[in-house]
């Protein structure tokens, strides 16, 4: 079953990144959707926080993927958005990312359809009158072990 949270403000979402990090393992593939402003970079600073990282954290837009290492563990922001082709994945060395034993935590996963994996869990972020609506859906047995009593 989805879990799915309320949340108001942005130090909200940062505060539901930063326990959905404490339950990251290697190797998990996770999208967030959302539209433009929706809070998923924001989600994410929460993750990357809640794993110990200090600095600034931004969307990848550029470069499309910006990574970290926190805990022993690697943790790949990915930004598709400026994506033109899901090949253009491909020069990116996808394969690398999602083959090792780093997470990557991929926005505007659709424009990389056909070449990225099923992932282990999918976000989406919808507005809503008075703040956001997040769902966390697991698609695979790593995805469902995450969410398992995340609520």
């Amino acid at each position: 079953m989805p879990a799915e949270f309320r949340i108001d403000t942005p130090a909200a979402m940062e505060a539901l990144g930063a326990r959905l990090a404490t339950r990251l393992r290697a190797g998990l593939v996770i999208f967030f959707h959302g539209e433009l402003g929706a809070g998923k970079t924001t989600l994410i600073r929460g993750i990357l926080q809640g794993r110990g990282h200090a600095g600034a954290v931004k969307s990848p837009t550029y470069t499309l993927v910006e990574p970290y290492v926190l805990d022993g563990t690697a943790i790949y922001h990915f930004d598709l958005y400026r994506l033109n082709d899901p090949e253009e994945l491909e020069f990116l060395g996808i394969r690398d990312y999602l083959e090792g034993n780093g997470i990557c935590l991929v926005e505007w996963a659709e424009r990389g359809a056909g070449v990225l994996p099923v992932p282990d869990v999918d976000v989406t972020i919808d507005r809503t009158e008075d703040g956001r609506v997040v769902r966390f859906s697991a698609r695979t047995d790593n995805g469902a072990k995450l969410l398992h009593d995340f609520s």
